[in-house]
């Protein structure tokens, strides 16, 4: 298994810090399920703070269509500011908010690390009325991060290089007893068998499964089948037993770099 320290081998890809490779970046996906098409969209952008040395990342996904309407035209959005550490070789999470409005209901939980005072202070907000505050201790030596900048991490080869065969385990803030996700990477023979049963595009080149809180996924496992480019973004992937949906389909339609 890889664990989850920073990689001094692989680093500065062209010589670039973490936050000038990925700046810019944006990915454009279109969800589907069983012979219904488009039923959602999401979009993943990357870009920098006003605050130099940090970066934002935004991962939104809307329903629409048939879909839409039956789910309310339900939105989720996912905001993380990270900063670059370890002179520019990795990211650390300063804060994370999700953001759920189904109709005209909205939910918001949002967390912030202060590392220097080494408290993380989570707050839940819904219909705009704040109903709680915690702060918890973070231990000494711990970074957490969350699941948005772990993937640019994970791309840029923080935890190790991406190779077939190979786990890794990542930590986050603890969620409901956990506080790591893993990601493990398909043998050449998985790829093989994968491929001709999911029927991907040319450009998927390594397949990877990463399991993830099932709250975040609204499935039952948390378990998400994801191909990778050779330049290591995602570019298709299966949610396995969405609640109500079962497994949802989602490509990569765009892709810009600015």
């Amino acid at each position: 298994q890889a664990d989850a320290q920073t990689s001094k081998s692989g680093i500065g890809a062209g010589g670039k810090t973490i936050g000038e490779f990925f700046s810019g970046e944006e990915l454009h996906y279109e969800i589907s399920f069983m012979f219904l098409k488009k039923v959602a969209v999401v979009k993943m952008v990357f870009k920098p703070s006003e605050q130099k040395g940090r970066y934002v990342a935004v991962l939104q996904g809307e329903t629409q269509g048939v879909v839409g309407w039956l789910s309310k035209y339900r939105k989720d959005t996912y905001r993380a500011v990270m900063e670059e550490v370890d002179g520019g070789r990795r990211f650390r999470s300063i804060s994370f908010e999700e953001n759920v409005k189904i109709g005209k209901k909205t939910r918001v939980y949002s967390h912030e690390f202060d590392y220097q005072k080494r408290k993380w202070i989570k707050r839940s907000t819904r219909r705009g009325v704040r109903s709680r505050t915690v702060e918890t201790a973070i231990p000494e030596g711990k970074t957490y991060d969350d699941f948005l900048c772990a993937s640019y991490n994970f791309r840029y080869g923080v935890y190790g290089p991406i190779e077939r065969g190979k786990t890794f385990v990542i930590p986050t803030f603890p969620r409901k007893g956990s506080s790591s996700y893993e990601v493990r990477m398909a043998s050449k023979e998985e790829e093989e068998r994968q491929r001709a049963a999911d029927n991907v595009g040319e450009t998927a080149a390594l397949l990877l499964q990463l399991k993830l809180d099932p709250e975040i996924t609204d499935s039952k496992t948390g378990i998400i089948e994801g191909w990778l480019s050779r330049e290591h973004y995602p570019v298709e992937g299966i949610i396995r037993d969405v609640i109500l949906f079962g497994d949802v389909h989602g490509k990569l339609v765009k892709r810009i770099k600015r």
